[in-house]
């Protein structure tokens, strides 16, 4: 923690206080469990987009035979 930091800066890290969207009456998920949620999502999203380049690659390389 910065000793120089304002009051709302020093909240940071560990100490920062944990944001919940919706009350935890409804939402029974535990940090592990929304984190792992979280990392299927972007792994999910990756993956789309890997897919997406791979796509476009080999379609440029069939273009570009095509002019050849």
């Amino acid at each position: 923690m910065d000793p120089y930091a304002k009051p709302d800066e020093r909240k940071v890290g560990a100490q920062r206080p944990k944001i919940s969207h919706l009350p935890s009456k409804i939402d029974k998920r535990t940090r592990k469990e929304r984190q792992a949620e979280k990392q299927a999502v972007a792994a999910e999203r990756r993956a789309i987009k890997k897919s997406a380049r791979q796509n476009l690659k080999q379609q440029l390389h069939e273009e570009l035979e095509e002019g050849a």
